[in-house]
């Protein structure tokens, strides 16, 4: 018993010992100088390289299966292989979508130098979009192919409805770049409804509606990329132009509507025949009437924006530290939250807060005017949008609303046919 009294006791001592040594230091007097110590750390270069090739090569084979071969199951496999790679695996970042923030940021702010690969991913598929039409979008974005994996059946919402809905994303986009160039936040990165998912985890609110998103995928294609997503406006109107345009088939259209019916985003547009001729006069009328009402939207807009200028600015932690000061100085209080404590503590001035407060309103007020400007633009091209139509003969595609997705294809049957059976 007393030699295992002692043994544990040498133990207890050694252990003691040890853990003088090891917390804190001990001071040595002899001039001593501990080694830096380095840690091994992941090559993260490396692997932004890596995800700019699969960025290119991934859009180049959407684009070769969409507008090349016309066929799906390549751009099925390249949906499956973002949402592993782009979105669990480097769980959505670097995103396309959030790199319109640091653009804008970047263009007004001379001391902001935005990332190689934040402007890499901004830039490369809008190029694509010029060539090939929304080809990011068809299965390289990772938020726009786990909707597409997902979805089952569709279930058409109206036109004038979906037209009206797309009004949203150029809305989120005008206060995503307001409070970006503001060095308010990055709204998109905030309010990012697939990151939760990827991540497995945080803010409880996003990740709810990012699964509501998800149920709404499998009865409706695309919610988030038809009537959110913001790059997905940019790219969209893009492809009105692009060079080399998607087409379901190279044979004549039959009116069979088996492309229409299997379009998840509703971008085929039916036949329509004009069989109420309008007359040359109401047109000139209807046309005066649209040059009229369009500046009128974009001035209410901009003043609109203008007068709730100040209440926009709020979002600025500099605003809110400044009322939180103020308030603080007209009724002292004993206990001070973090910011009071920091502001206090630095010995920072009122009067500095104060005036760099107020060039944070004038930029609000500057900005929030242009982005109001903005939105009753696109307002008044909506509604132009709605109340005018044009003859088609034919299905015709709507290449700012088409993602690519390839859906379509198999359904058509000229395709099907051999050329020698196409009169």
């Amino acid at each position: 018993m007393r030699k295992l009294l002692l043994s544990g006791i040498s133990l207890l001592g050694a252990g003691m010992a040890f853990a003088q040594n090891r917390f804190p230091k001990p001071d040595f007097e002899s001039g001593y100088q501990y080694p830096d110590i380095h840690y091994a750390v992941p090559n993260e270069d490396l692997w932004l390289v890596v995800d700019v090739v699969a960025l290119v090569a991934l859009m180049s084979i959407v684009a070769w299966a969409a507008v090349k071969r016309r066929t799906r199951e390549p751009i099925l496999w390249v949906s499956l292989i973002s949402v592993l790679y782009f979105g669990f695996f480097r769980e959505g970042c670097v995103c396309s979508i959030g790199s319109i923030q640091n653009v804008a940021l970047a263009l007004v702010d001379d001391s902001y130098r935005i990332p190689w690969i934040v402007f890499a991913f901004f830039i490369l598929p809008i190029i694509f979009a010029f060539f090939f039409g929304r080809v990011f979008c068809a299965g390289v974005c990772p938020f726009g192919a786990l909707q597409d994996l997902v979805h089952v059946k569709d279930f058409k919402i109206a036109r004038p409805i979906a037209i009206l809905l797309g009004i949203v994303p150029w809305v989120y986009l005008a206060f995503a770049l307001l409070y970006a160039v503001t060095r308010s936040r990055f709204i998109i990165c905030h309010l990012d409804p697939f990151i939760g998912i990827f991540r497995m985890g945080g803010d409880i609110g996003m990740i709810t509606m990012g699964a509501i998103l998800l149920v709404i995928s499998v009865f409706s294609g695309r919610p988030f990329c038809r009537f959110i997503c913001p790059y997905g406006a940019i790219l969209g109107l893009i492809s009105r132009f692009s060079i080399w345009k998607v087409k379901i088939t190279t044979y004549p259209c039959i009116n069979c509507e088996l492309c229409h019916n299997a379009c998840p985003v509703d971008a085929i547009q039916a036949p329509y025949s004009n069989k109420v001729k309008e007359s040359r006069q109401r047109g000139v009328k209807r046309i005066l009437m649209y040059l009229i009402v369009l500046p009128l939207l974009i001035v209410a807009g901009a003043l609109l924006t203008r007068m709730v200028s100040d209440d926009l600015s709020r979002s600025h932690k500099d605003i809110r530290l400044y009322e939180m000061v103020m308030a603080q100085e007209e009724n002292p209080q004993d206990v001070l939250n973090l910011e009071l404590e920091a502001f206090y503590g630095q010995g920072r001035s009122i009067d500095e807060l104060a005036a760099k407060c107020d060039a944070i309103k004038a930029d609000f007020k500057f900005y929030s005017t242009i982005a109001g400007a903005f939105i009753g633009l696109v307002i008044g091209l909506t509604l132009i949008q709605l109340s005018t139509k044009r003859t088609r003969p034919h299905y015709e595609i709507d290449h700012a609303a088409c993602v690519a997705c390839g859906r379509c294809f198999s359904y058509c049957p000229q395709t099907k046919k051999k050329p020698e059976t196409i009169k």
